[in-house]
């Protein structure tokens, strides 16, 4: 039986690949219908034919980053060419390393900019009644381990998603008594596009996981159930997916 109907329709950012990817195709397998964004549009349309009803994968060309003021207004035109959403998927995001003596100020903006400003722009436009399905919407930002428990020299990129997950707890508050729902998810080390470039990194951690590196479809799985009526009861929580031993 499909969790979801093909009338309701989710936004997920970062769609072309990694865990954007994997939560679309779960949806559409679902039986939802998704408006993929990224600003990869060759990544979209092989997600597109990959996906398992392509007919219900719609693709969306955007840098978020590139105008993030201006992101309620692109929630706004999307719902107005598609219809009411039922709920968005911010899983679009960036990392670096960089140690504390090589901080660069632009660097750390780009950084903000695409993990926190945006998912904090497209929640504001989400939130107009006009956009969203009332009550029973959701919204879930992928935020990340590192928001509690950092490795060295990551210190925007943590910060980055300890922002996203604090400042989700806040809009859920804020939206409860609409029925509007905003959770976190925050998943260790996953195998993705991302992660691969940076080697240093997995490598070191590698022995950390008795269970092997975490697969996008694992964050989807939960992703999937906190957009969907199984997690009516659910706001304003960060859940760590995780099989670490540290």
């Amino acid at each position: 039986m499909s969790e979801f109907k093909n009338e309701q329709i989710f936004v997920v950012t970062g769609a072309s690949s990694g865990i954007g990817q994997a939560v679309a195709w779960k949806l559409i397998k679902e039986g939802a219908s998704v408006i993929g964004v990224d600003r990869n549009m060759d990544g979209l349309q092989a997600s597109k034919q990959q996906a398992e009803c392509p007919d219900r994968f719609f693709c969306e060309q955007k840098n978020l980053a590139e105008d993030v003021a201006s992101l309620p207004d692109f929630i706004s035109a999307l719902k107005d060419k598609y219809g009411k959403l039922q709920g968005v998927a911010c899983c679009a995001g960036i990392t670096e390393m960089r140690p504390l003596r090589a901080l660069d100020i632009d660097q750390m903006k780009r950084l903000f900019d695409i993990n926190y400003y945006a998912p904090i722009f497209l929640a504001k436009g989400f939130v107009d009644k006009r956009v969203n399905n009332g009550s029973g919407s959701s919204f879930v930002s992928i935020a990340s381990i590192a928001s509690k428990s950092p490795a060295k020299a990551v210190i925007t990129y943590s910060g980055s998603k300890a922002a996203l997950a604090i400042s989700m707890v806040a809009i859920a508050k804020e939206y409860a008594s609409k029925g509007i729902r905003f959770n976190t998810v925050s998943p260790s080390d996953i195998d993705t596009p991302m992660t691969q470039k940076i080697p240093e990194i997995m490598d070191k951690v590698r022995d950390f996981y008795p269970m092997g590196f975490g697969k996008p479809e694992d964050v989807a799985n939960v992703v999937s159930f906190l957009l969907s009526d199984r997690a009516k009861w659910i706001t304003g929580q960060n859940y760590v997916i995780d099989c670490a031993s540290r």
